[in-house]
């Protein structure tokens, strides 16, 4: 069986001048092993920027306007390659081979049963503890212009991480003058597997770190989603957010109903960490989510054509963690919008299917959009 789906991550912004689009290569550090990383700086003719590194592809920094026009940077991160090594908190990452949770850590394919690292509980998260986001990823092309470009490109061996195939994955990011910046991930296999693969982007609006997230206003287009058991697994149930602290199909602030101690899904979560089911057809670019920040007035507005965005508010984020501005990131000074298929798809039947089989392979893409009120 052919499968192609969509869940990867795209940026847009704003910008004014023609053909202004700039594709920047500079070293990034060098890693204890002394690997070279590089990262590539696009830039858009309005001073919109963004820098990917090629350890995990990853979106090491975001600079965007706030409603007077000053500019700072919006997603979490470190100033050095080796933090990001050093550290499995996924910031800005390129997430595979399967994002999100792997039940007990393992799971079927065409009879055989496949056994993956257990780095999260008894299960196994994004992809094991050497995933996709600790891996070098090399730079095929870089280009300026109207639509200033950068194309990554990764081979998963096979049996990486316990995952079948050979799998070849490419992340291209655009940033063009109409301020779109986007991530594309395509892959290819040799043999069945499967594949879920996402951008872990932790957004501050703000630009201030030091500041938390519980004052955004979020709306979420789902009317469903997928609870968790005790382990942060899928149940497997798609419930109503009728009625339920899950609720977000009009707008509320991510505080108002975090810490509802009566609600079970949110004392596992420690907060908000659960998947999503976003309204409309699968695998069209449809609505998923706003979110504002009353402050700085910035406002970003997701479109996916995931099947689900998995909605974290930073819950085991604790302090200990140095960023890139020198703050220790507290709990909740970030938060991330995953599109993704559904966690745990490949031992839960009645979800939308992660088979990758040898053929033309898939392609997926999101949406962001950024504004001021």
């Amino acid at each position: 069986m052919k499968y192609a789906f969509f869940g990867a991550a795209a940026f847009v912004l704003c910008a004014t001048a023609a053909n202004a689009g700039t594709a920047t290569r500079a070293p990034f550090g060098t890693l204890t092993d002394g690997t070279k990383v590089e990262a590539v700086t696009l830039t858009n003719g309005a001073g919109v920027s963004a820098r990917i590194m090629t350890l995990g592809a990853t979106l090491q920094s975001l600079i965007v306007p706030d409603k007077t026009g000053h500019k700072d940077d919006v997603v979490l991160g470190y100033d050095s390659a080796q933090e990001y090594l050093a550290h499995p908190d996924y910031f800005g990452a390129s997430v595979g081979r399967y994002a999100n949770r792997t039940a007990k850590a393992r799971f079927t394919l065409d009879g055989k049963s496949y056994t993956l690292p257990v780095n999260d509980g008894p299960n196994t998260l994004h992809g094991g503890p050497k995933g996709f986001d600790k891996r070098m990823w090399k730079i095929d092309s870089v280009s300026g212009g109207p639509e200033a470009k950068v194309v990554f490109s990764y081979v998963s061996a096979d049996g990486e991480q316990g995952f079948p195939g050979e799998l070849k994955v490419t992340a291209t990011y655009f940033l063009n003058e109409q301020n779109e910046l986007k991530l594309e991930y395509r892959a290819t296999t040799s043999k069945p597997t499967v594949l879920n693969l996402t951008n872990h982007s932790y957004f501050n609006l703000s630009g201030n770190d030091a500041r938390d997230v519980m004052g955004n206003m979020v709306t979420l287009h789902a009317e469903r989603f997928t609870p968790v058991d005790a382990t942060l697994i899928s149940t497997g149930e798609r419930r109503a957010v009728a009625g339920t602290v899950f609720d977000f199909r009009t707008p509320h602030r991510v505080g108002d109903r975090i810490r509802d101690a009566h609600d079970q899904q949110i004392r596992y979560a420690r907060g908000y960490d659960q998947n999503f089911i976003v309204d409309g057809a699968a695998g069209t670019l449809r609505p998923a989510a706003v979110v504002s920040e009353p402050v700085s007035g910035r406002t970003l507005e997701l479109s996916a054509s995931a099947p689900g965005v998995q909605f974290y508010t930073g819950n085991f984020l604790d302090g200990t963690l140095k960023g890139k501005t020198g703050v220790l990131y507290a709990k909740n000074t970030g938060l991330c919008l995953e599109t993704q298929h559904f966690p745990d798809s490949p031992n839960q039947r009645q979800f939308p299917s992660t088979l990758l089989v040898p053929g033309p392979g898939m392609h997926s893409e999101t949406v962001f959009t950024f504004g001021v009120r």
